[in-house]
C-alpha cells in the first residue's frame, strides 16, 4: 500500500483517503525495479527524464524506485513503458490496497442479508463500533445469563381459542443459559424486565435473542454468524410477554404503558441506539409511547420502529410507528426478501421511511435472517401434542431463519450505532445520513413501501467523509 506520510502519493484526495477505490492506481507516481543495482541510479534518471518526471524516491527496505511523474501523466501507460525497457525488471502503477474484512464466521455465507448490505466493506471502514456505544434492544428479553430459575404454572390453559387444553406443570425449575454468540456477561449493561418487575429480562421467547444477533452477534470469532455492530454493548429490556410468561402468570403483558417504561428506561440509562422489532396493528393511537419515543430521542437516542407484517391481513401498520415521520431521529422500517423486493408481508404505510432485509421464507427456504437464539424445538414444547407437553428448556441454542420486519428493523439499529462510532451521535443526524444515502426503490422518491429506500451502510460512512 502507498505510504500514508508521502504527500505526493494523494495529490488528487483532498484529505480524504477514501475518494480512490480500492485497486485504483494512485495518479502521479509508478513503482520501477531496475535489473542491476550498479545501474540503478543512471537509469532512473533517464527514465524519469523521458517521462518528465520530478523526482526519485527510495525507501528503506527496497530495492525499487518510485518515480514521481506528472498527476495528468497515464500510470498505466507509463508502466507499460518502462516494462518495456530492457534495463527494467518490472514496472507497475501504485495500486491501492485495502483489507477485506470476511468474517469468519462458518454460517457467514447464509447470511445474503450482510452481502446485500455489502457489510465487508462497510466494516473496513467501520469494523463493528466499539463498547462505548450502547443499543438497547426492547423486546422479548435476551439470553445474557444462566443459572435455573423457578416458575409455577398453576392453571390449565389453550393458546388459541378451540384449541388443545394443556394441563398445568406446578413448580419447574427451569434451566437457562446465556447465548454463546453474543458474548459474556461484561457485554450486557442495566437489564431490565417490564413484564416480572425484576433486573432479569430472560429471554422466554427467542424473538429478543434473534434480533440481539443481529445488532450485536460476535463477529469473525470462528463461530456461528456475523452482526452488523458486534462491539457494541447490549441493553436487555423485557416489555414483551411470550406464552411462557403468560402460562407462568406474568404481572404484566406488553401494553403500551410497559414499552413506553422500556423506552423511556433505556433513554435514562443512556443508550444511544433503541431497537424497537415490536408494536401492534389494533386498536387506537399510542401516546403514551409516542411521548417516550420523543423523550428518547431527546435525550440522545436514535430509534427505529418496526413498520409491521400484515401486509396480507388488510396491511394495517404498526401504530407505534406512526409517529416516526414527525420526529427527526426515529424512523419505521420495511422489509425486503433476499431478492431485494418487497417482503410479501411487509406493510405499506406513509410511515414507512426505510427499508432494510427482513426475509422472506415463502420465496426461498433459506432466505429469512439468520441468527443463533434458544433452541425453539426444547423451548416450545406447547407446539407438540399434549401428550408430549412439559416443561422448557433455556439453555440450549441453535441457528434458525425469521423473517419479518422484526429482522429489518435491527439492521437499521446496527448502522445507527456504527454511525454514532464514527461521530453521528445526534439522533436527527443519523436519520438524515441514511436517508441522504439509501438507495432508491421502486417509484422514484420516497414510497410507502420502502420510505426513501434500502440502506446502504459502506455508502452512508464512506459519504460522511468518515472513511478511515
Amino acid at each position: 500500500t502507498a505510504d500514508p506520510g508521502d504527500p505526493v502519493a494523494w495529490p488528487l484526495l483532498a484529505g480524504d483517503r477514501s475518494e480512490v477505490p480500492p485497486g485504483a492506481a494512485l495518479p502521479g507516481s509508478i513503482i520501477v525495479k531496475f535489473r542491476r543495482e550498479g545501474d540503478r541510479d543512471t537509469a532512473s534518471a533517464d527514465a524519469l527524464g523521458r517521462l518528465g518526471g520530478t523526482r526519485i524516491e527510495r525507501r528503506e527496505f527496497t530495492d525499487w524506485d518510485i518515480l514521481h511523474i506528472p498527476a495528468t501523466t497515464d500510470v498505466e501507460a507509463a508502466a507499460a513503458m518502462m516494462s518495456a525497457r530492457g534495463d527494467v525488471e518490472y514496472a507497475q502503477p501504485r495500486y491501492l490496497n485495502h483489507r477485506m474484512y470476511r468474517p469468519n464466521d462458518p454460517f457467514y455465507n447464509l447470511q445474503w442479508n450482510m452481502t446485500a448490505l455489502d457489510m465487508e466493506r462497510a466494516w473496513d471502514i467501520q469494523p463493528g463500533a466499539t463498547s462505548s456505544v450502547t443499543v438497547a434492544v426492547i423486546d422479548t428479553g435476551v439470553a445474557y445469563k444462566a443459572g435455573s430459575y423457578r416458575f409455577n404454572s398453576r392453571f390449565p390453559f389453550r393458546l388459541v381459542a378451540g384449541g388443545p387444553v394443556f394441563p398445568a406443570l406446578g413448580v419447574v425449575d427451569i434451566p437457562f443459559a446465556a447465548a454463546p454468540d453474543l458474548g459474556d456477561s461484561a457485554r450486557y449493561v442495566s437489564p431490565r424486565d417490564f413484564i416480572w418487575g425484576d433486573d432479569e429480562p430472560l429471554d422466554l421467547d427467542g424473538h429478543g435473542t434473534h434480533v440481539a444477533g443481529t445488532i450485536g452477534q460476535l463477529t469473525n470469532n470462528g463461530v456461528g454468524v456475523a452482526g452488523m455492530a458486534f462491539n457494541v454493548r447490549i441493553m436487555p429490556i423485557k416489555v414483551i410477554a411470550g406464552e411462557w410468561d403468560f402460562i407462568f402468570g406474568a404481572p404484566n403483558g406488553g401494553t403500551d404503558d410497559i414499552v413506553a417504561q422500556g423506552i423511556r428506561y433505556a433513554a435514562d440509562n443512556n443508550a444511544k441506539v433503541i431497537n424497537l422489532s415490536l408494536g401492534r396493528e389494533q386498536g387506537g393511537p399510542a401516546p403514551v409511547v409516542d411521548a417516550a419515543v420523543r423523550y428518547a430521542v431527546g435525550r440522545g437516542a436514535f430509534v427505529a420502529i418496526a413498520a409491521g407484517n400484515s401486509r396480507e391481513r388488510g396491511n394495517l401498520p404498526n401504530i407505534l410507528g406512526n409517529v416516526s415521520p414527525t420526529i427527526s431521529g426515529a424512523v419505521t422500517v420495511s422489509a425486503v426478501g433476499k431478492s431485494l423486493a418487497g417482503a410479501y408481508y411487509s406493510v405499506t404505510s406513509p410511515a414507512v421511511e426505510l427499508t432494510a432485509p427482513g426475509g422472506d421464507l415463502r420465496a426461498d427456504s433459506t432466505g429469512g435472517v439468520i441468527q443463533q437464539t434458544r433452541d425453539l424445538d426444547l423451548l416450545q414444547t406447547f407446539r407438540r401434542p399434549v401428550a408430549q407437553f412439559g416443561p422448557p428448556r433455556a439453555d440450549s441454542f441453535a441457528y434458525y431463519y425469521f423473517q419479518g420486519t422484526s429482522m429489518a428493523t435491527p439492521h437499521v439499529a446496527g448502522l445507527a450505532a456504527l454511525l454514532a462510532q464514527q461521530g453521528i451521535t445526534s439522533p436527527d443526524a443519523i436519520e438524515e445520513a441514511m436517508k441522504k444515502f439509501a438507495t432508491d426503490k421502486g417509484p422514484p422518491g420516497r414510497d410507502d413501501e420502502n420510505g426513501v429506500g434500502k440502506i446502504t451502510p459502506r455508502a452512508t460512512l464512506r459519504g460522511l467523509g468518515l472513511a478511515r
